[in-house]
């Protein structure tokens, strides 16, 4: 996943430190006894914010009373919230993980109250203003009054409540049990034929010898993409499909049934729509329109580029009449390329080592958006591996924010890529932001596929520590869910175009030349597999709407009827839905964001026409884009960015491998 998304709502259990204690953009990590205590003050010191503001006589309210109150509200909230999402998805110890999950619970619950309370409403309600921020920002927070239920009978209202903490614990359960997961396949050395030895150099084995595999992606890419006996790719896959188990069906079969009575309390008639009218689609229907429209302009081609997988498979095994099967397609993939486009994956990763890359990619942000990373090894880290940074502008040498990267595997750890918004920016506080990327790449360097992932992510975290609003609510990625993912989705060009390779050279003089006709090749390459894809993107999103209709349905079985229809269709014992949080987590009724952000991203990449390093673009996108995060409508944005309406011309040709 490129953005899990998730992405927005996790947080973790590191504090941000005060400034006197700590470097600036440091995050405290308190231990598992520390942290119930830090979080109980933090709720009582919350309380005593929203009692003073419902206080407020109705004829005194104000900018300053209201929306710089609740400014400090988000603030100090987000002190505790931010780094305790953050620790309890990747901090080494568990009993840490644990108890930043209990507060999690804790602090998720507080605006199911604040926001039900009527005197509160009321005082926002009361609140006039000019000003197109402070309009932005009310409107906002008097949307996510009406979303908790401000507006409902007593006892609706108190449903709502007990809903809206039942689906946070049914989310935090669920992504645990896909994070925590421990299973080992064991696999021969006959088995695996093919694997690179760099897979299996100090790799564990059991007491017969055999290799041990867990099902971390650098592992999935090891076995998926290499192995040649098919057995041994079956075997994993499977083991894949099955992450989370019957118990995250359980799961997700109760959000559900919640979310569809929530929908109906709030007087809709299905989630979906009530859910998507806060967002740039403004309807199920539109979204629906949209994904038959992607059907329709790429079901041909996944059919096509399936049979001719099929042939590799059939020049591989002598069988004229052999099968292609879900857990073949990675594998022949990479054959296809490898003899149509002369790219192997291996020469990619050598091509691309960890460090110098991310030095890098850092050098190409840095010339783009006029800003400079420093490391910073005085910020505490929650685990070896992380590092830390700080961001200056490169004019006026001024700090603007802090990050960190959290690249490796490890157990528990959160199992895909996210940028975690740990801090918001808060020009009026004078406020710096703080985020976190979670991935866990290989470490000796990046495939095509991971090259791509790692400036998706860094696009996010751009968004955040280059952000600029003047309230916490609208900070960074604080945007409409479906237009998040358009500037990490921009992003992704920059690690494939000759100007910004360029600069590889300039950060490590000596390494090996980047070669241009690999380059090349692996353009050309990514014309291959634009109907798989945006196929298998497609029915991620169709089944999330399906879920989410006026009528109750079994997530597995709609899941099972909606596969089962695909030209590979469904692998009996295979649970897909059970490892995929993003219906979990933030993306419910939004998964289809995914492509309808990309219209946007590819549409605001024309922009840059043919130099994605003309920096006076890439100041105009900084200005427009990264710091307006959530404060200006994004169609506004992406408009003033363009210079005209947006179009999806971009979008349709890059789905139908034409670009």
């Amino acid at each position: 996943m490129k953005f899990q998304p998730t992405f927005l709502a996790a947080m973790t259990a590191l504090l941000i430190a005060p400034a006197m204690a700590a470097p600036r953009g440091a995050i405290h990590q308190p231990g598992a006894k520390q942290i119930p205590k830090l979080c109980d003050q933090s709720i009582a010191q919350a309380r005593s914010r929203i009692e003073k503001l419902k206080a407020v006589p109705l004829n005194k309210v104000s900018v300053q009373t209201v929306l710089h109150t609740w400014n400090a509200l988000d603030r100090g909230l987000q002190d505790i919230g931010g780094p305790i999402g953050l620790l309890s998805e990747t901090s080494p110890d568990p009993e840490v993980r644990k108890a930043a999950e209990t507060c999690d619970l804790k602090l998720s619950a507080l605006p199911n109250e604040y926001l039900q309370s009527e005197a509160l409403f009321q005082r926002v309600k009361a609140l006039q203003v000019s000003d197109p921020i402070d309009v932005m920002a009310r409107q906002s927070i008097l949307d996510d009054f009406e979303e908790r239920g401000v507006s409902l009978p007593a006892a609706k209202r108190e449903r709502a409540k007990v809903i809206f903490e039942r689906l946070d614990k049914l989310s935090q359960d669920f992504s645990r049990n896909v994070r925590d997961a421990t299973t080992k396949l064991a696999f021969s050395e006959a088995d695996l034929q093919g694997v690179p030895s760099a897979a299996l150099t100090k790799r564990a084995r059991d007491d017969k010898g055999n290799y041990l595999f867990g099902l971390d992606y650098p592992e999935f890419d090891a076995i998926m993409n290499n192995a040649v006996v098919e057995g041994t790719r079956k075997a994993f896959w499977t083991a894949f499909q099955q992450r989370g188990g019957q118990p995250n069906l359980e799961l997700l079969k109760e959000a559900v049934q919640l979310r569809l009575e929530l929908a109906q309390l709030m007087g809709a008639t299905n989630f979906a729509d009530w859910v998507i009218k806060r967002k740039m689609a403004g309807s199920a229907q539109a979204v629906n329109r949209f994904l038959d429209d992607v059907q329709g302009r790429v079901e041909a081609l996944e059919r096509k580029e399936l049979e001719e997988l099929r042939v590799e498979k059939v020049a591989l095994t002598g069988d004229k009449d052999v099968v292609l099967q879900r857990w073949d397609v990675p594998f022949y993939q990479q054959r296809l390329k490898k003899a149509r486009y002369s790219v192997d994956q291996r020469e990619v990763r050598a091509q691309f080592p960890t460090d110098p890359t991310i030095a890098w990619m850092m050098e190409v942000t840095s010339t783009l958006y006029g800003v400079q990373f420093k490391p910073n090894k005085a910020l505490p880290v929650w685990q070896a591996d992380v590092r830390g940074y700080d961001v200056f502008d490169s004019k006026s040498g001024q700090y603007l924010s802090s990050f960190y990267l959290d690249l490796f595997p490890r157990d528990g750890k959160y199992k895909h890529a996210a940028a975690f918004p740990v801090r918001g920016v808060s020009t009026l506080a004078g406020r710096t932001p703080v985020s976190v990327l979670v991935t866990n790449f290989n470490r000796e360097g990046f495939d095509q596929n991971e090259l791509e992932t790692l400036f998706h992510e860094f696009g996010h975290i751009m968004h955040g520590v280059l952000s600029k609003t003047r309230y916490v609510l609208n900070a960074g990625t604080g945007v409409k869910r479906d237009f998040v993912e358009a500037p990490s989705q921009m992003y992704e060009e920059w690690s494939r175009r000759p100007e910004s390779l360029a600069l590889f050279a300039k950060v490590c003089p000596t390494c090996k030349p980047i070669d241009p006709q690999l380059i090349s090749r692996m353009n050309a390459s990514r014309a291959f597999g634009k109907g798989l894809f945006y196929a298998r993107q497609r029915l991620y999103a169709a089944w999330d709407m399906a879920l989410h209709t006026p009528t109750l349905v079994d997530p597995m079985q709609t899941w099972v009827g909606l596969e089962g229809k695909t030209p590979l269709g469904h692998v009996t014992g295979t649970l897909t839905p059970a490892a995929f949080g993003h219906v979990m987590g933030g993306y419910q009724a939004g998964y289809y964001g995914y492509m309808w952000s990309e219209v946007l991203a590819l549409d605001m990449r024309s922009a840059f026409g043919a130099n994605v390093m003309d920096p006076s673009q890439g100041a105009r996108y900084r200005q427009l884009i990264l710091e307006n995060g959530g404060q200006r409508a994004p169609a506004e944005l992406v408009e003033a960015f363009l210079q005209r309406k947006p179009s999806p011309d971009a979008f349709f040709k890059e789905i139908t491998g034409q670009q």
